[in-house]
């Protein structure tokens, strides 16, 4: 085999080993945050407690997990020019999508930050939490501009998961609202070497700073192949719904084959290294249809169309779901905006983002590949 040939099969660095890491395992079988399956923090822990995990290494004490919460309260509210700006873009650009909102809110918040330019632990360590702490009110200040309304305050009396819903909705959330988000929180923390956490490896490892990092992540997460597959997949569901709908004599799978026959790509399934199945996918998707039945029993026909269409995929192309499938129609049921869908993802992502750079600032070496060039013979300009 050729040189070419070799990076041909390779393209998107696929089955290659660019690093080490010791904040994240993935493989057939497993997500691992730090020693810890995904399955089990799932089950037995709070976000909170894995961000911990994921930011200081180690498993918290109760006595540093009551220390580190109180931190994150402190830090909610991000400085008052970041939210003015966010919710004025609301209302002057109300077209701009919510990634490159939430971008500029963390480019803002790294002007108003003391440590922007210290790359030390120390420092990487407070911009994180300070980052995770504030996000949320970001998010919420963008949303309520869209809807013509005024920011909330961040609720320091709230979990971290109910204080995203609350900035979202203005709405005190209720305790199953609550867990739904913070088990999603918990399964999109972090996934090695994945294109947004390699992007902001890559910055940092120029000794760029931690917000010029994390907003290169942004805008990787952005995309519909990455983060943005989970609105993908919910508008995805909803045109099968309004089409079978509209004409009676349409079946879903008879909308699947034509999308097969038109190699429409649909979203939310396939992973890159889960070839027999996400098995965050299943966690997400049964506590989604829990708060379906439990509190709007109206959206289980989202789930009853998103097990059709799951079926069908498996039996006619033998792909699993992603966990971006089920959070599309898991968030829909819970009445959040499809557009916020990638936002929240950096909520949760910020962790294992600022993990890598923190460990990548660490045991820094510069990230530059080789190219194979595939271009013209060399030519004599004059000729």
């Amino acid at each position: 085999m050729s040189s070419i040939q070799k990076a041909a099969d390779t393209r998107g660095l696929a089955g290659q080993t660019i690093g080490d890491t010791k904040v994240c395992s993935v493989n057939q079988t497993q997500l691992i945050y730090r020693g810890y399956e995904i399955a089990d923090l799932a089950a037995n822990a709070t976000f909170e407690e894995v961000s911990f995990l994921l930011l200081e290494g180690h498993k918290p004490s109760t006595d540093e997990l009551a220390r580190f919460e109180a931190e994150l309260r402190d830090m909610r509210e991000p400085h008052p020019e970041v939210i003015k700006v966010i919710h004025g873009l609301a209302r002057s650009a109300p077209n701009a999508h919510p990634m490159n909102v939430l971008r500029t809110g963390i480019s803002l918040a790294s002007h108003h930050d003391p440590d922007c330019e210290d790359n030390s632990a120390e420092a990487e360590l407070r911009k994180s939490k300070r980052l995770l702490a504030s996000i949320p009110a970001m998010i919420g200040a963008h949303q309520r501009g869209l809807e013509g309304k005024d920011p909330v305050s961040a609720d320091p009396s709230m979990s971290h998961a109910a204080n995203l819903l609350w900035c979202l909705s203005g709405e005190t959330p209720g305790e199953i609202a609550t867990k739904v988000m913070d088990v999603s929180l918990i399964l999109y923390a972090e996934h090695d070497f994945n294109a947004s956490t390699f992007t902001g490896r890559v910055i940092a490892s120029t000794n760029s700073d931690l917000h010029s990092a994390v907003c290169g992540a942004v805008g990787a997460l952005k995309g519909n192949l990455h983060g943005g597959a989970n609105e993908a997949a919910m508008d995805m569901l909803r045109d099968i719904m309004d089409d079978t709908t509209q004409d009676s004599d349409l079946t879903v799978g008879a909308w699947m084959t034509r999308a097969f026959e038109e190699k429409r790509k649909l979203m939310g399934f396939g992973h890159r290294v889960y070839k027999n199945g996400d098995h965050r996918a299943g966690i997400l998707r049964d506590w989604g249809l829990r708060y379906a039945n439990e509190e709007n029993a109206s959206a289980k026909k989202w789930f009853d169309l998103g097990d059709e269409v799951q079926q069908i995929m498996f039996e006619q192309k033998n792909i699993h779901p992603n966990v971006d499938f089920p959070c599309g129609m898991t968030y829909y049921s819970m009445g959040i905006p499809v557009p916020q869908y990638t936002p929240i993802f950096v909520a949760s992502r910020i962790t294992g983002w600022c993990a890598h750079i923190m460990e990548q600032h660490a045991n820094n070496r510069i990230i530059r590949p080789l190219a194979e060039y595939t271009g013209p013979e060399l030519s004599n300009w004059n000729d």
